[in-house]
Protein backbone atom coordinates (compact mmCIF):
# COMPACT_ATOMS: atom_id res chain seq x y z
CA UNK A 1 0.00 0.00 0.00
CA UNK A 2 1.29 3.56 -0.93
CA UNK A 3 1.63 5.83 1.85
CA UNK A 4 0.38 9.96 0.62
CA UNK A 5 3.65 11.10 2.98
CA UNK A 6 6.03 8.36 2.20
CA UNK A 7 5.42 8.95 -1.23
CA UNK A 8 6.08 13.04 -1.27
CA UNK A 9 9.10 12.36 0.85
CA UNK A 10 11.06 9.63 -0.71
CA UNK A 11 10.17 11.85 -4.19
CA UNK A 12 11.38 14.99 -2.92
CA UNK A 13 14.61 12.81 -2.23
CA UNK A 14 15.11 11.01 -5.76
CA UNK A 15 14.23 14.55 -6.69
CA UNK A 16 17.07 16.29 -5.41
CA UNK A 17 19.59 13.02 -6.58
CA UNK A 18 18.91 13.21 -9.98
CA UNK A 19 18.96 17.30 -9.97
CA UNK A 20 22.26 17.57 -8.06
CA UNK A 21 23.96 14.88 -10.04
CA UNK A 22 22.82 15.74 -13.40
CA UNK A 23 22.78 19.72 -13.33
CA UNK A 24 26.93 19.89 -14.08
CA UNK A 25 26.79 16.87 -16.36
CA UNK A 26 23.95 19.07 -18.36
CA UNK A 27 25.81 22.03 -18.43
CA UNK A 28 29.17 20.23 -20.03
CA UNK A 29 26.95 18.48 -22.70
CA UNK A 30 24.38 21.04 -23.22
CA UNK A 31 27.25 23.92 -24.07
CA UNK A 32 30.15 21.75 -25.25
CA UNK A 33 28.66 18.58 -26.26
CA UNK A 34 30.83 16.62 -24.26
CA UNK A 35 29.94 13.40 -22.09
CA UNK A 36 31.89 13.30 -19.50
CA UNK A 37 31.77 9.84 -17.87
CA UNK A 38 34.15 10.90 -15.31
CA UNK A 39 31.28 12.94 -13.90
CA UNK A 40 30.91 10.15 -11.47
CA UNK A 41 34.20 10.50 -10.60
CA UNK A 42 34.00 14.33 -10.30
CA UNK A 43 31.39 14.05 -7.43
CA UNK A 44 33.99 11.34 -5.71
CA UNK A 45 36.58 14.09 -6.33
CA UNK A 46 33.99 16.68 -4.15
CA UNK A 47 33.23 13.91 -1.26
CA UNK A 48 36.21 12.94 -0.44
CA UNK A 49 37.73 16.57 -0.42
CA UNK A 50 34.57 17.80 2.11
CA UNK A 51 35.54 14.29 3.66
CA UNK A 52 39.60 15.43 4.43
CA UNK A 53 38.42 19.11 4.91
CA UNK A 54 36.22 18.17 7.66
CA UNK A 55 37.88 15.23 9.30
CA UNK A 56 41.62 15.46 8.89
CA UNK A 57 42.09 19.39 8.88
CA UNK A 58 39.29 20.21 10.94
CA UNK A 59 37.31 22.78 8.80
CA UNK A 60 33.07 23.21 9.35
CA UNK A 61 31.20 21.50 7.15
CA UNK A 62 30.05 24.97 6.14
CA UNK A 63 33.51 25.62 4.96
CA UNK A 64 34.57 22.11 3.79
CA UNK A 65 31.91 21.98 1.05
CA UNK A 66 33.22 25.08 -0.93
CA UNK A 67 36.55 24.34 -0.64
CA UNK A 68 35.64 21.06 -2.47
CA UNK A 69 34.00 23.05 -4.91
CA UNK A 70 36.53 25.06 -5.69
CA UNK A 71 39.23 21.75 -5.49
CA UNK A 72 37.02 19.90 -7.87
CA UNK A 73 36.56 23.06 -9.97
CA UNK A 74 40.15 23.54 -10.38
CA UNK A 75 40.53 19.89 -11.41
CA UNK A 76 38.00 20.17 -13.83
CA UNK A 77 40.27 23.20 -15.05
CA UNK A 78 42.82 21.11 -15.36
CA UNK A 79 41.14 18.49 -17.41
CA UNK A 80 39.33 20.73 -19.31
CA UNK A 81 43.00 22.47 -20.54
CA UNK A 82 44.56 19.05 -20.62
CA UNK A 83 42.28 15.96 -21.89
CA UNK A 84 39.26 17.90 -23.52
CA UNK A 85 40.21 21.04 -25.56
CA UNK A 86 44.08 19.95 -25.08
CA UNK A 87 45.26 23.17 -25.31
CA UNK A 88 48.56 22.39 -22.35
CA UNK A 89 49.87 19.47 -24.97
CA UNK A 90 49.51 21.51 -28.04
CA UNK A 91 51.31 24.40 -26.39
CA UNK A 92 53.99 22.68 -25.46
CA UNK A 93 54.09 20.67 -28.42
CA UNK A 94 54.47 24.08 -30.15
CA UNK A 95 57.94 25.16 -28.44
CA UNK A 96 59.43 21.29 -28.57
CA UNK A 97 58.79 21.36 -32.12
CA UNK A 98 60.11 24.63 -32.39
CA UNK A 99 63.55 23.62 -30.12
CA UNK A 100 63.68 20.02 -32.18
CA UNK A 101 63.66 21.54 -35.28
CA UNK A 102 66.04 24.34 -34.78
CA UNK A 103 68.55 21.32 -33.46
CA UNK A 104 68.07 18.95 -36.11
CA UNK A 105 68.83 22.02 -38.53
CA UNK A 106 71.81 22.77 -36.36
CA UNK A 107 72.98 19.42 -36.72
CA UNK A 108 72.21 19.59 -40.44
CA UNK A 109 74.49 22.56 -41.00
CA UNK A 110 77.76 20.66 -39.49
CA UNK A 111 80.27 20.37 -41.68
CA UNK A 112 81.05 16.88 -40.17
CA UNK A 113 77.36 15.48 -41.27
CA UNK A 114 77.41 13.56 -44.62
CA UNK A 115 75.19 15.18 -47.69
CA UNK A 116 72.73 12.50 -47.69
CA UNK A 117 72.71 12.17 -43.71
CA UNK A 118 71.52 16.11 -43.91
CA UNK A 119 69.29 15.53 -46.41
CA UNK A 120 67.37 13.01 -44.54
CA UNK A 121 67.79 15.19 -41.52
CA UNK A 122 66.06 17.86 -43.13
CA UNK A 123 63.23 15.39 -44.42
CA UNK A 124 62.29 14.33 -40.98
CA UNK A 125 62.37 17.97 -40.01
CA UNK A 126 59.78 18.82 -42.29
CA UNK A 127 57.80 15.49 -41.37
CA UNK A 128 57.10 17.01 -37.57
CA UNK A 129 53.39 17.25 -36.46
CA UNK A 130 52.51 20.87 -36.96
CA UNK A 131 50.35 22.66 -34.10
CA UNK A 132 48.04 21.72 -33.11
CA UNK A 133 48.97 18.34 -32.16
CA UNK A 134 45.83 17.56 -30.46
CA UNK A 135 42.14 18.35 -31.32
CA UNK A 136 39.94 19.13 -29.44
CA UNK A 137 36.42 17.24 -27.71
CA UNK A 138 34.02 19.49 -28.33
CA UNK A 139 30.80 17.87 -30.21
CA UNK A 140 33.07 14.82 -30.51
CA UNK A 141 30.87 12.30 -28.38
CA UNK A 142 32.12 9.09 -29.09
CA UNK A 143 35.78 10.31 -28.96
CA UNK A 144 34.97 12.09 -25.02
CA UNK A 145 33.08 9.31 -24.23
CA UNK A 146 36.16 7.23 -24.82
CA UNK A 147 38.70 9.79 -23.37
CA UNK A 148 36.44 10.36 -20.02
CA UNK A 149 35.88 6.83 -19.53
CA UNK A 150 39.48 6.27 -19.10
CA UNK A 151 40.10 9.09 -16.91
CA UNK A 152 37.31 7.80 -14.60
CA UNK A 153 39.17 4.65 -14.34
CA UNK A 154 42.74 6.54 -13.27
CA UNK A 155 40.62 8.58 -10.75
CA UNK A 156 39.04 5.06 -9.39
CA UNK A 157 42.07 3.56 -9.16
CA UNK A 158 44.41 6.32 -8.02
CA UNK A 159 41.67 7.05 -5.27
CA UNK A 160 41.73 3.66 -4.13
CA UNK A 161 45.77 3.25 -3.85
CA UNK A 162 45.42 6.57 -1.82
CA UNK A 163 43.18 6.08 0.47
CA UNK A 164 41.83 2.29 0.56
CA UNK A 165 39.29 0.79 0.13
CA UNK A 166 36.48 3.04 2.18
CA UNK A 167 36.83 6.60 3.63
CA UNK A 168 35.92 7.95 7.09
CA UNK A 169 32.35 9.11 6.34
CA UNK A 170 31.31 12.93 7.10
CA UNK A 171 28.74 12.69 10.27
CA UNK A 172 25.12 13.95 9.19
CA UNK A 173 25.03 18.02 9.81
CA UNK A 174 21.75 19.48 11.75
CA UNK A 175 19.48 21.51 9.98
CA UNK A 176 19.16 24.64 11.53
CA UNK A 177 15.64 25.55 13.37
CA UNK A 178 14.84 21.77 12.25
CA UNK A 179 16.92 19.34 14.32
CA UNK A 180 17.88 16.28 12.83
CA UNK A 181 14.67 14.89 11.75
CA UNK A 182 11.14 16.30 10.37
CA UNK A 183 8.07 14.75 10.89
CA UNK A 184 4.43 15.88 8.76
CA UNK A 185 3.64 17.31 11.90
CA UNK A 186 6.03 20.23 11.83
CA UNK A 187 5.03 21.21 8.34
CA UNK A 188 2.46 23.61 7.69
CA UNK A 189 -1.17 22.37 5.85
CA UNK A 190 0.51 18.98 5.90
CA UNK A 191 -0.09 18.51 9.22
CA UNK A 192 -3.76 19.25 8.79
CA UNK A 193 -4.20 16.28 6.68
CA UNK A 194 -2.36 13.75 8.51
CA UNK A 195 -3.46 12.61 11.37
CA UNK A 196 -0.82 9.62 12.02
CA UNK A 197 2.81 11.57 12.82
CA UNK A 198 4.93 8.61 13.74
CA UNK A 199 6.74 8.90 10.79
CA UNK A 200 10.06 10.84 10.63
CA UNK A 201 12.54 12.02 8.08
CA UNK A 202 16.20 13.01 7.57
CA UNK A 203 15.74 16.83 7.97
CA UNK A 204 18.81 16.77 6.00
CA UNK A 205 17.49 14.78 3.34
CA UNK A 206 14.83 17.24 2.91
CA UNK A 207 17.04 20.25 2.59
CA UNK A 208 18.69 18.65 -0.27
CA UNK A 209 15.69 19.12 -2.19
CA UNK A 210 15.42 22.88 -1.46
CA UNK A 211 19.19 22.88 -2.12
CA UNK A 212 18.66 21.42 -5.88
CA UNK A 213 15.63 23.97 -6.58
CA UNK A 214 18.25 26.73 -5.51
CA UNK A 215 21.14 24.96 -8.11
CA UNK A 216 18.42 25.04 -10.65
CA UNK A 217 17.37 28.91 -10.05
CA UNK A 218 21.36 29.85 -9.80
CA UNK A 219 21.94 27.55 -13.09
CA UNK A 220 19.12 29.69 -14.97
CA UNK A 221 19.98 33.07 -14.05
CA UNK A 222 23.76 32.69 -15.15
CA UNK A 223 22.76 31.59 -18.29
CA UNK A 224 20.22 33.95 -19.25
CA UNK A 225 20.73 37.11 -17.16
CA UNK A 226 24.48 37.60 -17.04
CA UNK A 227 27.05 38.14 -19.79
CA UNK A 228 28.82 34.85 -19.43
CA UNK A 229 25.47 33.20 -20.49
CA UNK A 230 24.90 35.41 -23.53
CA UNK A 231 28.57 34.40 -24.82
CA UNK A 232 27.74 30.72 -24.08
CA UNK A 233 24.98 30.97 -25.58
CA UNK A 234 25.88 32.85 -28.42
CA UNK A 235 28.66 29.57 -28.97
CA UNK A 236 25.60 27.11 -28.87
CA UNK A 237 23.97 28.73 -31.55
CA UNK A 238 26.64 29.07 -33.89
CA UNK A 239 30.48 29.47 -32.70
CA UNK A 240 32.22 30.75 -35.59
CA UNK A 241 29.60 33.56 -36.12
CA UNK A 242 30.12 33.66 -32.44
CA UNK A 243 34.02 33.68 -32.37
CA UNK A 244 34.10 36.46 -35.56
CA UNK A 245 31.43 38.69 -32.99
CA UNK A 246 34.74 38.66 -30.25
CA UNK A 247 33.30 35.77 -27.98
CA UNK A 248 36.08 34.07 -26.98
CA UNK A 249 34.57 30.75 -27.43
CA UNK A 250 37.59 28.46 -25.98
CA UNK A 251 37.64 30.68 -22.43
CA UNK A 252 33.88 30.10 -22.57
CA UNK A 253 34.24 26.36 -23.17
CA UNK A 254 36.58 26.24 -20.11
CA UNK A 255 34.90 28.37 -17.81
CA UNK A 256 31.65 26.28 -18.70
CA UNK A 257 33.60 23.27 -17.95
CA UNK A 258 34.92 24.45 -14.53
CA UNK A 259 30.95 25.62 -13.59
CA UNK A 260 30.20 21.73 -14.46
CA UNK A 261 32.82 20.58 -12.52
CA UNK A 262 32.17 22.90 -9.60
CA UNK A 263 28.27 21.52 -9.50
CA UNK A 264 29.55 17.72 -9.22
CA UNK A 265 31.94 18.98 -6.50
CA UNK A 266 28.71 20.23 -4.69
CA UNK A 267 27.07 17.09 -5.45
CA UNK A 268 29.70 14.74 -3.68
CA UNK A 269 29.57 17.59 -0.64
CA UNK A 270 26.35 17.24 0.19
CA UNK A 271 26.16 13.89 -0.39
CA UNK A 272 29.10 12.88 1.29
CA UNK A 273 27.74 12.65 4.95
CA UNK A 274 24.78 10.20 3.70
CA UNK A 275 26.59 7.93 1.61
CA UNK A 276 29.58 5.28 1.97
CA UNK A 277 32.90 6.52 1.01
CA UNK A 278 34.41 4.42 -1.39
CA UNK A 279 36.66 5.04 -4.41
CA UNK A 280 33.41 3.92 -7.33
CA UNK A 281 30.60 5.59 -5.63
CA UNK A 282 30.21 8.11 -8.24
CA UNK A 283 28.87 4.89 -10.07
CA UNK A 284 25.47 5.48 -9.20
CA UNK A 285 25.49 9.27 -9.33
CA UNK A 286 26.30 8.68 -13.19
CA UNK A 287 24.05 6.14 -14.27
CA UNK A 288 20.99 8.32 -12.73
CA UNK A 289 22.61 11.62 -14.02
CA UNK A 290 23.06 10.48 -17.49
CA UNK A 291 19.61 8.73 -18.06
CA UNK A 292 18.02 12.46 -16.54
CA UNK A 293 20.03 14.58 -19.23
CA UNK A 294 19.03 12.19 -22.02
CA UNK A 295 15.66 12.25 -20.88
CA UNK A 296 15.51 15.96 -20.18
CA UNK A 297 16.73 16.90 -23.77
CA UNK A 298 18.77 19.94 -24.95
CA UNK A 299 17.28 22.54 -22.40
CA UNK A 300 20.00 22.40 -19.49
CA UNK A 301 17.16 23.99 -16.66
CA UNK A 302 13.81 23.15 -17.63
CA UNK A 303 14.93 19.43 -19.20
CA UNK A 304 16.86 18.41 -16.10
CA UNK A 305 13.80 19.90 -13.92
CA UNK A 306 11.61 17.66 -15.94
CA UNK A 307 13.43 14.79 -15.48
CA UNK A 308 14.38 15.05 -12.41
CA UNK A 309 10.58 15.37 -11.65
CA UNK A 310 9.27 12.70 -13.87
CA UNK A 311 12.07 9.98 -13.29
CA UNK A 312 11.85 11.22 -9.18
CA UNK A 313 8.52 10.38 -8.85
CA UNK A 314 8.32 6.81 -10.69
CA UNK A 315 11.25 5.90 -8.85
CA UNK A 316 9.19 6.65 -5.27
CA UNK A 317 5.99 5.35 -6.55
CA UNK A 318 7.30 1.86 -7.21
CA UNK A 319 9.68 2.26 -4.02
CA UNK A 320 6.75 2.70 -1.77
CA UNK A 321 4.84 0.43 -3.64
CA UNK A 322 7.06 -2.65 -3.69
CA UNK A 323 9.06 -1.34 -0.75
CA UNK A 324 12.41 -1.56 -1.79
CA UNK A 325 14.66 1.25 -3.75
CA UNK A 326 15.54 -1.41 -5.90
CA UNK A 327 13.05 -1.97 -8.10
CA UNK A 328 12.47 2.06 -8.14
CA UNK A 329 15.46 2.81 -9.84
CA UNK A 330 14.99 -0.47 -12.13
CA UNK A 331 11.39 1.33 -13.17
CA UNK A 332 13.40 4.47 -13.61
CA UNK A 333 15.46 3.08 -15.76
CA UNK A 334 13.07 1.13 -17.66
CA UNK A 335 10.86 4.37 -17.83
CA UNK A 336 13.88 6.10 -19.45
CA UNK A 337 14.15 3.30 -21.97
CA UNK A 338 10.55 4.27 -23.12
CA UNK A 339 10.68 7.44 -23.52
CA UNK A 340 14.05 7.69 -25.30
CA UNK A 341 12.27 5.31 -27.41
CA UNK A 342 9.42 7.17 -28.32
CA UNK A 343 11.39 10.70 -27.37
CA UNK A 344 14.54 10.46 -29.39
CA UNK A 345 15.20 14.39 -28.87
CA UNK A 346 14.09 14.47 -25.08
CA UNK A 347 11.42 15.98 -23.73
CA UNK A 348 12.29 19.48 -24.06
CA UNK A 349 13.25 18.51 -27.68
CA UNK A 350 10.08 17.38 -28.23
CA UNK A 351 7.98 20.31 -26.75
CA UNK A 352 10.59 22.19 -28.81
CA UNK A 353 9.61 20.01 -32.03
CA UNK A 354 6.12 20.89 -31.53
CA UNK A 355 6.16 24.73 -30.94
CA UNK A 356 8.02 24.74 -34.27
CA UNK A 357 5.39 22.45 -36.19
CA UNK A 358 2.57 24.97 -34.66
CA UNK A 359 4.87 28.49 -35.93
CA UNK A 360 4.74 26.24 -39.47
CA UNK A 361 1.22 25.91 -39.54
CA UNK A 362 0.42 29.30 -39.00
Amino acid sequence: MVNGVNLLFQFLDNFAFIVLAAAGLAIIFGIMGVINLAHGEFIMVGAYATTLANIRFGLPLLVAVPVAMVATALFGLAVERTIISGAVPNWLWKYARLGLAGGLGRLAALDAVPERAAASIDAATRRLPESPLVEPLYDRLADSMVATWGLSLILVQGARIQFGNSLDQVGTPVVPFVGETISPAQIPLLNLIVENSEFSYSAYRVSLAVIAVGVLAAVYVLFTKTDFGMRARATIQDEDTARALGVDTGRTYMATFAIGSALAGLTGALYAPTITMVPDMGTGFLVESFVAVVVGGPSVVLGTTMAGGFLGAISAAVTNLLGSTFYGRIALLLTAIVLIRFLPSGITGFVRELRERRQEAT
